[in-house]
């Protein structure tokens, strides 16, 4: 990759230092600070978080826990008074449950659909499951933000991507509820937009032992502090995501309030390493392409190391991992392969690929200029 642009627009705020100037000392300290860094990187991002549901019920739709075939269930929760529900596949693979679980609310993109992928999982000993995030809430570009779960929470300004994130939960507490979910090995994943719910669904539900976004752009894992232009494999010259394309293509997505920030995201009291510093001490894997510009492939690095610092806090900074392959925007059989990989390591110490940690580009210089203070 040959960057050709490179705008920095201002350096990344600190994590350590609180609102009022005082400086995390402790781990304590650190779980008082996470408070604040919520409320803008999620609460002011993304809105209000819908609640837990009053009620959960799963309803199958054919017949349960069967190897080889697909398992479906409809889950129906949120309000009594306003319930919503969407349907949950899963491809059980042979053994005895419960098992390790990878969710993914992407099934509305084809390549959730491709028998290989459900394969590799299985064949794994891995239970993949998938929901379609937008029965929870539809993709439309609808700013009065009306039906399923608007109107169960009505009395909640929250935005589409808070809602598909509080998908992932429901699916893993039906999961735990019909006995199949290992909670020692719950991984949540997605793409692109899925990658954005993916990650913030990690943030809300501590239950997520790995938290593998994809291709997120800008509202995700990418950076909106940093403006860049590069060239892909194959000569064109393609710039990432702002702030203010997503939020004027997407309104719906978002909190109302990020709107202010569209010229001068320099001000915003967050970034996305805020976000991700979240997830620390568990397992975060950022997957990228080489040639998917859009996505900001120097501002998704330089938000992981800065995240890193709060990794460091727990002494697991090996817990921060990242992979670009060749290519451009899309989930791959190779992309599964690595989160597979990464879910082995775990459970069973299996080494990890030589693949991770590499870089398309010459690291540059990182743009904060503080670190995660020693805590004995």
């Amino acid at each position: 990759m040959k960057i050709t642009s490179y705008e920095v627009l201002g350096k990344l705020p600190d994590l350590f230092t609180f609102e009022d100037g005082r400086k995390v000392q402790s781990l304590d300290d650190w779980n008082e600070r996470r408070k604040e860094l919520y409320k803008t990187a999620v609460e002011l991002q993304y809105g209000e978080i819908p609640p837990e549901p009053e009620f959960l019920e799963i309803t199958p739709l054919c017949l349960p826990n069967t190897v080889g075939r697909m398992n479906i269930w409809r889950i129906t929760t949120g309000t009594r008074a306003h319930p919503v529900s969407f349907s949950m596949y899963a491809h059980v693979p042979k053994g005895k449950a419960p098992y390790p679980v990878v969710i993914d609310g992407d099934l509305c993109y084809a390549c959730m659909q491709d028998p290989e992928i459900s394969d590799k999982f299985v064949e794994h000993g891995i239970m993949l499951v998938k929901f379609h995030r937008n029965e929870i809430v539809p993709d439309i570009r609808n700013p009065i933000r009306t039906g399923n779960l608007y109107e169960t929470y009505s009395d909640r300004q929250f935005g589409a991507l808070a809602a598909w994130a509080w998908g992932y939960s429901r699916v893993l507490d039906a999961l735990v509820k019909l006995g199949l979910a290992d909670l020692s090995s719950v991984t949540f994943t997605g793409l692109s937009r899925g990658g954005k719910t993916a990650l913030l669904a990690g943030v809300l539900d501590e239950r997520a032992t790995i938290i593998n976004p994809e291709a997120t752009c800008a509202g995700g894992s990418s950076c909106y502090r940093i403006h860049m232009k590069a060239l892909t494999e194959d000569g064109r010259e393609l710039r990432s995501e702002t702030l203010k394309d997503i939020i004027n293509a997407f309104p719906d997505w978002f909190n109302p309030a990020m709107k202010a920030y569209e010229d001068d995201e320099a001000s915003l009291p967050f970034d996305a390493h805020s976000l991700k510093a979240l997830l620390a001490p568990r397992v975060f894997f950022d997957s990228q392409a080489e040639s998917d510009i859009w996505s900001g492939p120097v501002n998704t690095y330089q938000t992981s190391i800065a995240a890193r610092e709060a990794w460091k806090l727990y002494g697991k900074p090996e817990n921060v991992l990242w992979y670009w392959r060749s290519g451009g925007h899309a989930q791959t059989p190779e992309d599964f392969d690595m989160l597979i990989n990464v879910i082995e390591h775990e459970r069973s110490g299996v080494p990890l690929s030589d693949k991770f940690m590499r870089l398309p580009f010459d690291p540059p210089e990182p743009i904060y200029d503080w670190s995660a203070p020693e805590i004995e």
